[in-house]
Protein backbone atom coordinates (compact mmCIF):
# COMPACT_ATOMS: atom_id res chain seq x y z
CA UNK A 1 0.00 0.00 0.00
CA UNK A 2 3.05 2.68 0.86
CA UNK A 3 4.73 1.45 -2.17
CA UNK A 4 1.89 2.48 -4.26
CA UNK A 5 0.52 6.03 -2.19
CA UNK A 6 4.14 7.26 -2.91
CA UNK A 7 4.13 7.82 -6.11
CA UNK A 8 0.70 8.74 -6.50
CA UNK A 9 1.39 11.11 -3.80
CA UNK A 10 4.29 12.21 -5.76
CA UNK A 11 2.13 12.96 -9.19
CA UNK A 12 -0.59 14.79 -6.77
CA UNK A 13 1.71 17.38 -5.52
CA UNK A 14 3.96 18.15 -8.11
CA UNK A 15 0.83 18.62 -10.24
CA UNK A 16 -1.10 20.75 -7.91
CA UNK A 17 1.99 22.96 -7.25
CA UNK A 18 2.21 23.50 -11.15
CA UNK A 19 -1.60 24.11 -11.99
CA UNK A 20 -2.55 26.43 -9.46
CA UNK A 21 -0.48 29.26 -10.64
CA UNK A 22 -2.41 32.13 -11.86
CA UNK A 23 -2.70 31.67 -15.86
CA UNK A 24 -5.14 32.02 -18.71
CA UNK A 25 -6.85 28.61 -18.28
CA UNK A 26 -7.44 29.13 -14.93
CA UNK A 27 -8.50 32.69 -15.28
CA UNK A 28 -11.19 31.46 -18.08
CA UNK A 29 -12.41 28.68 -15.96
CA UNK A 30 -12.63 30.96 -13.23
CA UNK A 31 -14.60 33.49 -15.47
CA UNK A 32 -17.08 30.72 -16.46
CA UNK A 33 -17.96 29.64 -13.36
CA UNK A 34 -18.70 32.98 -12.71
CA UNK A 35 -21.54 32.86 -15.08
CA UNK A 36 -22.03 29.14 -14.93
CA UNK A 37 -21.46 28.44 -18.44
CA UNK A 38 -20.68 24.94 -19.28
CA UNK A 39 -18.71 24.32 -16.31
CA UNK A 40 -18.54 20.43 -16.39
CA UNK A 41 -18.00 20.24 -19.69
CA UNK A 42 -14.82 22.83 -18.95
CA UNK A 43 -13.79 21.58 -16.42
CA UNK A 44 -13.64 18.01 -18.13
CA UNK A 45 -11.70 19.23 -20.83
CA UNK A 46 -9.27 20.36 -18.67
CA UNK A 47 -8.62 17.58 -16.89
CA UNK A 48 -8.66 15.27 -19.49
CA UNK A 49 -6.46 17.33 -21.31
CA UNK A 50 -3.91 17.50 -18.12
CA UNK A 51 -4.20 14.12 -18.00
CA UNK A 52 -3.54 12.80 -21.71
CA UNK A 53 -0.63 15.28 -21.70
CA UNK A 54 1.04 14.27 -18.17
CA UNK A 55 0.77 10.38 -19.69
CA UNK A 56 2.26 11.37 -22.84
CA UNK A 57 5.32 13.44 -20.97
CA UNK A 58 5.96 10.14 -19.19
CA UNK A 59 5.86 7.83 -21.80
CA UNK A 60 8.56 9.61 -23.68
CA UNK A 61 7.27 12.35 -25.72
CA UNK A 62 8.60 15.30 -23.73
CA UNK A 63 12.38 14.20 -25.79
CA UNK A 64 10.49 14.66 -28.49
CA UNK A 65 8.93 17.68 -28.03
CA UNK A 66 12.22 19.01 -27.18
CA UNK A 67 14.29 17.90 -30.20
CA UNK A 68 11.91 19.85 -32.56
CA UNK A 69 12.94 23.92 -31.65
CA UNK A 70 10.84 24.94 -34.41
CA UNK A 71 7.80 23.48 -32.86
CA UNK A 72 7.97 25.02 -29.77
CA UNK A 73 8.20 28.58 -31.67
CA UNK A 74 5.55 27.81 -33.65
CA UNK A 75 3.40 26.84 -30.67
CA UNK A 76 4.90 30.04 -28.64
CA UNK A 77 4.05 32.22 -32.02
CA UNK A 78 0.20 30.79 -31.90
CA UNK A 79 -0.31 31.06 -28.16
CA UNK A 80 1.22 34.56 -27.98
CA UNK A 81 -1.47 35.33 -30.65
CA UNK A 82 -4.81 33.77 -29.40
CA UNK A 83 -3.41 35.45 -25.53
CA UNK A 84 -2.95 38.97 -27.57
CA UNK A 85 -6.82 38.57 -28.95
CA UNK A 86 -8.11 37.60 -25.70
CA UNK A 87 -6.74 40.17 -23.59
CA UNK A 88 -7.96 42.76 -25.74
CA UNK A 89 -11.22 40.97 -25.61
CA UNK A 90 -11.19 41.56 -21.66
CA UNK A 91 -10.45 44.83 -22.13
CA UNK A 92 -13.03 45.57 -24.61
CA UNK A 93 -15.77 43.75 -22.13
CA UNK A 94 -14.05 45.72 -19.13
CA UNK A 95 -15.59 49.00 -21.15
CA UNK A 96 -19.09 47.76 -22.13
CA UNK A 97 -20.97 47.58 -18.28
CA UNK A 98 -23.81 45.93 -19.88
CA UNK A 99 -22.31 43.03 -20.46
CA UNK A 100 -20.82 43.01 -17.09
CA UNK A 101 -23.82 41.02 -15.36
CA UNK A 102 -23.06 37.36 -13.89
CA UNK A 103 -27.11 36.84 -15.36
CA UNK A 104 -26.04 38.33 -18.45
CA UNK A 105 -28.22 36.09 -21.54
CA UNK A 106 -26.73 35.54 -24.36
CA UNK A 107 -23.78 33.77 -23.30
CA UNK A 108 -21.47 31.59 -25.53
CA UNK A 109 -21.97 28.80 -26.87
CA UNK A 110 -21.17 25.26 -25.27
CA UNK A 111 -18.87 24.99 -28.38
CA UNK A 112 -17.32 27.92 -28.28
CA UNK A 113 -16.31 27.58 -24.66
CA UNK A 114 -14.70 24.48 -25.77
CA UNK A 115 -12.94 25.55 -28.58
CA UNK A 116 -11.58 28.50 -26.39
CA UNK A 117 -10.77 26.43 -23.49
CA UNK A 118 -8.76 23.97 -25.87
CA UNK A 119 -7.26 26.72 -27.03
CA UNK A 120 -5.76 28.13 -23.74
CA UNK A 121 -4.76 24.44 -23.14
CA UNK A 122 -3.35 23.40 -26.20
CA UNK A 123 -1.61 26.80 -27.57
CA UNK A 124 0.26 27.47 -24.53
CA UNK A 125 3.82 26.07 -24.39
CA UNK A 126 4.10 26.76 -20.60
CA UNK A 127 0.77 23.40 -20.34
CA UNK A 128 3.88 21.80 -22.03
CA UNK A 129 6.36 22.71 -20.25
CA UNK A 130 4.54 21.92 -17.10
CA UNK A 131 3.05 18.48 -18.19
CA UNK A 132 4.75 16.79 -20.88
CA UNK A 133 8.34 18.09 -19.77
CA UNK A 134 8.70 18.85 -15.97
CA UNK A 135 5.72 15.83 -15.16
CA UNK A 136 6.83 13.51 -18.05
CA UNK A 137 10.47 13.97 -16.37
CA UNK A 138 9.24 13.54 -13.03
CA UNK A 139 6.98 10.19 -14.21
CA UNK A 140 9.67 8.55 -16.03
CA UNK A 141 12.07 8.22 -13.31
CA UNK A 142 9.58 6.41 -11.63
CA UNK A 143 9.80 2.16 -11.78
CA UNK A 144 8.09 1.99 -14.94
CA UNK A 145 5.04 -0.06 -12.90
CA UNK A 146 4.28 2.64 -10.64
CA UNK A 147 4.49 5.20 -13.54
CA UNK A 148 0.44 4.50 -14.15
CA UNK A 149 0.14 5.35 -10.63
CA UNK A 150 2.21 8.36 -10.64
CA UNK A 151 0.09 9.90 -13.86
CA UNK A 152 -3.36 8.65 -11.91
CA UNK A 153 -2.01 11.38 -8.99
CA UNK A 154 -1.47 13.98 -10.94
CA UNK A 155 -4.84 13.50 -13.04
CA UNK A 156 -6.44 13.53 -9.67
CA UNK A 157 -4.80 17.01 -8.66
CA UNK A 158 -5.78 18.38 -11.92
CA UNK A 159 -9.50 17.21 -11.83
CA UNK A 160 -9.77 18.23 -7.77
CA UNK A 161 -8.20 21.65 -8.84
CA UNK A 162 -10.73 22.50 -12.13
CA UNK A 163 -13.69 20.81 -10.42
CA UNK A 164 -13.10 23.18 -6.98
CA UNK A 165 -11.83 26.62 -9.42
CA UNK A 166 -15.10 25.94 -11.76
CA UNK A 167 -17.63 25.33 -9.43
CA UNK A 168 -16.35 26.94 -6.17
CA UNK A 169 -16.59 30.20 -7.89
CA UNK A 170 -19.93 30.64 -7.47
CA UNK A 171 -18.97 31.11 -4.09
CA UNK A 172 -17.92 34.68 -5.44
CA UNK A 173 -21.78 35.62 -6.79
CA UNK A 174 -22.25 37.70 -4.21
CA UNK A 175 -19.24 40.20 -4.86
CA UNK A 176 -19.60 39.72 -8.82
CA UNK A 177 -23.41 41.24 -8.35
CA UNK A 178 -21.75 44.21 -9.36
CA UNK A 179 -20.88 45.46 -12.57
CA UNK A 180 -17.22 47.04 -11.04
CA UNK A 181 -16.54 43.66 -9.99
CA UNK A 182 -16.52 42.16 -13.46
CA UNK A 183 -14.77 45.19 -14.95
CA UNK A 184 -11.76 44.87 -12.03
CA UNK A 185 -12.06 40.99 -13.02
CA UNK A 186 -11.87 41.78 -17.22
CA UNK A 187 -8.88 44.36 -16.44
CA UNK A 188 -6.65 41.89 -14.60
CA UNK A 189 -7.72 39.15 -16.99
CA UNK A 190 -6.40 41.48 -20.04
CA UNK A 191 -3.55 42.57 -18.33
CA UNK A 192 -2.20 39.30 -17.74
CA UNK A 193 -3.40 37.84 -21.51
CA UNK A 194 -1.24 40.97 -22.81
CA UNK A 195 1.43 40.28 -20.23
CA UNK A 196 1.88 36.04 -20.98
CA UNK A 197 1.40 36.86 -25.03
CA UNK A 198 4.10 39.77 -24.96
CA UNK A 199 6.75 36.93 -22.75
CA UNK A 200 5.86 33.90 -25.14
CA UNK A 201 6.61 36.29 -28.33
CA UNK A 202 9.61 37.71 -26.80
CA UNK A 203 11.31 34.42 -26.01
CA UNK A 204 9.79 32.50 -29.21
CA UNK A 205 11.54 34.99 -31.31
CA UNK A 206 15.40 34.34 -31.99
CA UNK A 207 17.52 37.01 -30.27
CA UNK A 208 18.21 39.88 -32.24
CA UNK A 209 14.84 39.68 -33.83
Amino acid sequence: MTSLFTPFASGFLLSGALIMAIGAQNLFVLRQGLRREHVGAIVLLCGASDALLISLGVAGMGAFLAAIPRLTMALSLGGAAFLGWYGVAALRRMAAPEAMLVTEAGGVTLARALTTTAAFTFLNPHVYLDTVLLMGAAGASQPALLRPIFVAGAATASFTWFISLGYGARLLKPVFAKPAAWRMLDAFVGVVMLSLAASLALHALPPGT
